[in-house]
């Protein structure tokens, strides 16, 4: 179907009247045959950025994309759009592949998705000379072009051999696309798939729609339920956790708590694996609690949150995995409970690693670069957008913008702390630590002799609770170092001695007495304010049977803020469902009459 602008196609296919941002410019430089290099925040419709091209240039374009259900759900949502779509990748057997490929000589598909490694077969490379022989490749797009950095956890070395592409189809546009990239990351994308020449186009990384909130360990397991259920009962959420042990520990104490959990990480087989992913994705009101090997790519619109409670590896890292959150700009949560021995645990996890030196110091310069961030007593939302340039106001989105922390000058107390370290021989743990410090007259005090040391009682004036919060944030911040070879004994670092000549302060925040108080109000009634709740959840649940019997996750229907408008709108007649966001003409056609049944039965 010939569409003679891009608007045309944007409103009648996809249902939106207007472009965001920079879409329309990436849509029309990349419709007219040129290369673009797309940062886009998750959640601002880069999809469209190529598969609005494709739709406009003649020919099938080829979609790289790293994950199965990814490019499954992606097709799944333009067959509902109405347009002719299809993938290849492991999980299909020979039949149904070669009647793709069938589909494709035959120029029935727009778009065909493509796994890196089978983009890269012999017989795949075969499909692609000849249509590019008879003119008919549309483009390439290469989205998640983040994977061809060998810096990041979601490297895929198959990224690295994309560069094949332009020299094998040099007059084919291609597009790069990543939701996060830093500096370095962006140069390596250009680099490795021979990008250099190819336009930019960088969007702003802010999420406003998501509140950040960062908070001390103490009993994690517990705020964690507290927030789960205080903001976000039956929504949908992932738990992001350091180990596999640990999420599967996590997900069935959630579940014993009646909050409906699955664990997901690498070492599950392949089969459980893909069925909690389906699972996620396609029903509603379920908490992944998962490694870092889950989230990327997922194209689930309605996660109301995204809960950490390990520290992640970088901000990178943290913007990615948060980025997860709230993809239908609709308010969602990225919560985060953190402690210096998360600090302790990464570091340990580079220093004991097998890459090079490099690597090793780029990883130790990340991390501090995350620290820096939760210990910020200003707006999150500043640090975070500060570390990929991008300079911002205020936000009054995040925990310190809505209740701004107090803080104390602890350069005192923090010296006290690091000549007790020194002077106790920088071999004991903080608790014997603490125990000098407070004076307190302990058998190990007496056998080492430390109540002879100048130290002994000079911090009696501060309970063992300040202390243990004074010593994990010298560890966080690197002026004190942990040796776990010997029972995590304390050790000065170099960074320790501005402090300790007096060249330097150290603040620290007041933790509140409790947080219940100024606790964040939960997502949901902002999410429906306004909203008849009876029609709103009668559209969700003709949504739910409907993507059942389609065996579609509910979102390729229709998003929430689709439902949302129009339970607000009321619209009483197709020319006026027409004009709600998110309905194009095939949605209309399908959907149309069964909307307005639902709408008049909740009259």
């Amino acid at each position: 179907m010939p569409y003679p602008s891009a608007l045309h196609a944007l409103e009648h296919v996809f249902g939106y009247t207007a472009f965001r941002g920079e879409q329309q410019a990436i849509v029309e430089h990349v419709a007219a045959g040129g290369d673009a290099l797309v940062l886009m925040p998750t959640g601002g419709g880069k999809s469209l950025c190529y598969q609005i091209p494709a739709l406009l240039r003649s020919g099938t374009a080829i979609v790289v994309s790293p994950l199965i259900a990814l490019m499954q759900d992606q097709v799944s949502a333009l067959v509902e759009a109405g347009v002719a779509a299809a993938y290849l990748n492991s999980s299909q057997s020979f039949e149904l592949a070669q009647m793709v490929e069938d589909d494709v000589l035959a120029g029935r598909l727009d778009l065909l998705y493509v796994a890196p490694e089978r983009l890269l077969m012999p017989r795949m490379l075969g499909l692609l000379d000849r249509l590019h022989r008879e003119g008919r490749i549309a483009l390439f797009a290469i989205d998640e072009a983040h994977c061809v950095s060998q810096w990041g956890h979601d490297f895929r070395p198959e990224y690295l051999q994309l560069s094949v592409l332009p020299e094998r189809y040099p007059s084919v546009p291609r597009i790069a696309l990543t939701a996060t990239a830093d500096g370095q990351t962006r140069e390596e994308i250009a680099h490795s798939l021979a990008l250099a020449e190819a336009r930019r186009f960088v969007s702003s990384f802010d999420r406003p729609n998501i509140r950040y909130r960062i908070v001390d360990k103490d009993n994690p397991r517990g705020q964690l339920l507290a927030f789960i259920r205080d903001d976000h009962a039956g929504e949908a959420g992932i738990v992001y956790c350091l180990s596999r042990r640990k999420v599967e520990e996590t997900a069935a104490w959630l579940a014993a708590q009646g909050v409906a959990a699955l664990p997901y990480h690498a070492g599950m087989d392949a089969a459980t694996r893909a069925e909690h992913q389906q699972r996620f994705l396609r029903e509603e009101g379920l908490v992944m609690v998962a490694t870092i090997a889950f989230g990327m790519g997922i194209d689930k619109p309605d996660v109301r949150f995204v809960a950490h409670l390990d520290l992640p590896r970088s901000i990178e890292g943290y913007y990615q995995e948060t980025g997860r959150a709230g993809r239908d700009g609709l308010p969602a949560q990225a919560w985060m409970a953190w402690g210096a021995q998360d600090v302790v645990q990464q570091r340990r996890m580079i220093d004991e690693s097998e890459a090079g030196e490099e690597f090793k110091r780029l990883a130790r310069n990340r991390l501090d670069v995350l620290v820096g961030l939760v210990e910020a007593t200003t707006c999150r939302r500043q640090h975070l957008l500060g570390y990929f340039g991008e300079a911002a106001e205020p936000c009054g989105n995040c925990d310190n913008c809505l209740a701004p922390p107090q803080t104390w000058d602890a350069t005192d107390a923090a010296r006290k702390a690091l000549s007790a370290v020194f002077r106790t021989g920088q071999r004991f743990g903080a608790g014997h630590v603490i125990d000098v410090l407070r004076g307190e007259l302990t058998d190990k005090v007496r056998d080492w002799e430390h109540d002879q040391v100048s130290t002994f009682g000079i911090g009696a004036e501060f309970d063992e609770k300040t202390w243990r919060t004074l010593f994990r944030q010298l560890v966080a911040r690197g002026l004190l170092g942990v040796d776990a070879e010997r029972y995590n004994a304390l050790t000065l670092t170099d960074a320790a001695r501005p402090l300790l000549r007096g060249d330097a302060n150290f603040a620290l925040r007041i933790a509140p007495e409790s947080r219940r108080a100024r606790r964040a109000r939960s997502s949901r009634p902002e999410i429906l304010h306004g909203v008849p709740l009876t029609l709103f959840d009668r559209l969700r649940a003709w949504r739910a049977e409907t993507a059942k019997a389609r065996n579609v996750p509910a979102y390729v229907i229709f998003h929430d803020a689709t439902l949302r408008e129009i339970a607000l709108a009321r619209p009483a007649s197709l020319a006026e469902l027409a004009g709600v966001s998110g309905i194009g003409d095939r949605k209309l056609e399908a959907y149309g009459a069964d909307l307005l049944d639902v709408i008049r039965e909740a009259a």
